[in-house]
């Protein structure tokens, strides 16, 4: 699906919760990166395309499965944010932006949802992608690989529960 567009995740969010009902864990993990250089050199196209997937894709993931969750009364929703939601750093000034918005979307959110549930940000730490190698080039081959992380993560985020209602945390 894509996220950015609205309809696309209503027809997937649909066809989702006939086959396997409410989930309980609700991970918001796609984003994309700019092209590295000054605010003032990246384009209008480019920067709404960052917007309508790192910020509209994670708010349309949830306004099609908050409620089911909500009529649940339980789930955790999880919005991965960046290093670069809490910090900031040259020429990516687009995606710090969104990452930012995510962190604050994700805080309110967890305002308002009804006890019994959660919504976390969710910064990953460093991983080697391809988002990472478009920013630091070869770079970023000494990082965690992705399937190293995974490992790492998924009992990490199975562990997540109300508890942790409106935390902003770091992977382990």
């Amino acid at each position: 699906m894509d996220v950015s567009d609205d309809r696309s995740v209503e027809a997937f969010a649909t066809k989702s919760l006939e086959a396997c009902g409410s989930p309980d864990l609700l991970v918001n993990n796609a984003a994309v990166m700019n092209d590295p250089a000054p605010l003032w050199e990246i384009t209008a196209d480019e920067f709404d395309r960052l917007t309508a997937v790192n910020i509209n894709g994670i708010a349309n993931v949830i306004r099609h499965f908050a409620e089911p969750m909500i009529r649940r009364k339980g789930g955790v929703i999880v919005n991965l944010s960046s290093g670069w939601g809490r910090s900031t750093s040259a020429d990516v000034a687009p995606y710090c932006a969104t990452k930012w918005a995510v962190e604050g979307l994700t805080a309110a959110l967890a305002q308002e949802l009804p006890d019994g549930m959660a919504a976390v940000s969710l910064n990953p730490g460093v991983i080697d992608t391809d988002m990472l190698r478009q920013c630091w080039g070869d770079g970023a081959a000494g990082c965690v690989k992705p399937s190293r992380w995974a490992h790492t993560a998924v009992p990490f985020l199975e562990k997540l529960s109300a508890k942790d209602n409106g935390r902003q945390l770091s992977a382990p």
